[in-house]
């Protein structure tokens, strides 16, 4: 199954990005409903604003490949842990 995002127009379904469908193709369609702000453009989430703005940021080529398994170690300097 797969999931297509769509606005609806008032009268039709207006998919927001290209769907590779024959014309005519018969599809059932579940509503489920998306948080909304005004004007129905999706709002999103903390999480989803935090993981775009990291994303702006290039990696750093400095931290440890373990920076996030050994978090303790590095802030604060306690032992390694298997």
């Amino acid at each position: 199954m797969a999931t297509v995002r769509a606005k609806f127009d008032g009268r039709v379904f207006v998919p927001d990005e290209p769907v590779d469908l024959p014309v005519g193709y018969e599809l059932e369609i579940a509503l489920e409903r998306s948080p909304t702000s005004n004007g129905g453009e999706t709002t999103k989430t903390a999480l989803q604003q935090l993981a775009e703005a990291a994303s702006k940021f290039p990696p750093n080529p400095d931290l440890p490949r373990d920076y996030a398994a050994q978090i303790d170690h590095y802030l604060r300097g306690t032992p390694k842990r298997p």
